[in-house]
C-alpha cells in the first residue's frame, strides 16, 4: 500500500508541475514558472522517496532528500520574493 501512495504523491506532483508549466507558456506569469519548476523538483524528491523506500531500504537517503526539499523550498520562496517586486 506504501508503494502506491508514494507513486501517485509522485504523479500528481508530476501533473501538477505539467499543468503550471503549460499554463506558464501561454501567459508568461513568472509566479506560474516558479511554482512549476517547485513542482519539478518535488516531484524529483518523490521520485527519491520511492527509490529510498522501495528500491534501496538498506540505504539511508533521507538527508539527500531533504537537501533537494529545501532547495525546491528556496526556488518558490525566491519567486515569490521576486515576484513581489
Amino acid at each position: 500500500m506504501a508503494s502506491f501512495i508514494y507513486g501517485l504523491c509522485a504523479l500528481t506532483a508530476g501533473l501538477c508541475a505539467w499543468l503550471l508549466l503549460r499554463a506558464y507558456k501561454g501567459s508568461r506569469y513568472q509566479l506560474l514558472f516558479w511554482s512549476g519548476l517547485f513542482f519539478v523538483v518535488v516531484t524529483i524528491n518523490n521520485l527519491l522517496l520511492v527509490a529510498d523506500k522501495l528500491v534501496f531500504p538498506m540505504m539511508d537517503l533521507s538527508v539527500l532528500r531533504y537537501a533537494i526539499a529545501l532547495a525546491a523550498h528556496g526556488l518558490l520562496l525566491f519567486g515569490l520574493i521576486s515576484e513581489s517586486k
